[in-house]
């Protein structure tokens, strides 16, 4: 079976929908989201957060669809599409502000929807989150072992739900292994290529509405960053767990591809 994976990250897209974080009108969104100082801080943490894993991804066979607006601020469009046009799992989309947002996503990830495929694994990715070096290549062998739950409703979740939550306050980093379920991250969504959906349609806290899950809870596969620029500042419900055989300052930069000392910066610059 043919299974393409079809991510999406949205880099600081000025959308009418999508947010927890309220404005409001248009104009005081946009405003925030691209104060300049804002702008940095999040490049940062999209380039040494969360580019690292997707760079040295242990299967190379993905695509990642990088969303923003037609007007997102010099220097960042042009520092986008160099990046795209560097790595070619990486695809720049500039997608106008669209009164639904799932619609504005789906605008973004169908033209890479590869139609000869049997399955489409959709993901999503907030640009300052952090998969580990081997999610694409776990996730296809996980799916094939649960393929003929998928051919029941063609549809299934793959979630994986252990990893660290990253809380970047006060110029200091603390970070919480964490176990949770369907926390958006490290998430696919298998559906077939015709579907006409992307893992934006779904609202990921409640993919049971939808589709039958399966959860794996090894080995760590994420790092969610919470810091003054999160639209969610939560970590949500989960289960802290501690890390028995290896400590976090080796366990990151073996799962993650960076270490701490990057986390660490990144909140001297202001979390």
């Amino acid at each position: 079976m043919k299974v393409q994976m079809l991510g999406l990250c949205r880099f600081s897209y000025v959308g009418l929908r999508g947010f927890q974080v309220e404005h409001a009108d248009y104009q005081s969104r946009r405003a925030y989201l691209y104060d300049p100082d804002r702008l940095e801080r999040r490049w940062q943490w999209f380039i040494q957060v969360a580019m690292p894993g997707w760079m040295a991804q242990t299967d190379p066979d993905f695509t990642l669809v990088i969303m923003a607006g037609p007007d997102l601020p010099e220097p960042y469009l042009t520092r986008l599409a160099a990046l795209c046009d560097r790595v070619p799992q990486l695809r720049l989309a500039l997608v106008p502000p669209m009164a639904k947002h799932r619609e504005a996503c789906l605008q973004a990830v169908a033209p890479h929807v590869d139609g000869t495929a049997d399955v489409v694994g959709h993901f999503r990715h907030d640009d300052d989150d952090a998969v580990a070096l081997d999610y694409v290549e776990r996730s296809r062998a996980d799916f094939a072992r649960v393929q003929d739950l998928w051919r029941v409703e063609e549809r299934l979740s793959l979630d994986y739900g252990r990893g660290l939550m990253v809380k970047a306050a006060q110029g200091r980093v603390s970070i919480t292994p964490w176990l949770c379920h369907n926390m958006g991250v490290a998430l696919t969504i298998f559906l077939r290529p015709d579907a006409g959906l992307s893992a934006l349609s779904f609202n990921h806290a409640a993919l049971g509405k939808w589709m039958p899950g399966v959860s794996v809870n090894t080995p760590v596969m994420f790092i969610r960053s919470i810091h003054r620029d999160s639209d969610s500042g939560a970590m949500g419900q989960g289960t802290a767990w501690q890390p028995q055989d290896e400590p976090l300052a080796r366990l990151i930069p073996r799962r993650f591809g960076f270490g701490r000392k990057v986390m660490d910066e990144l909140a001297r610059l202001g979390g």
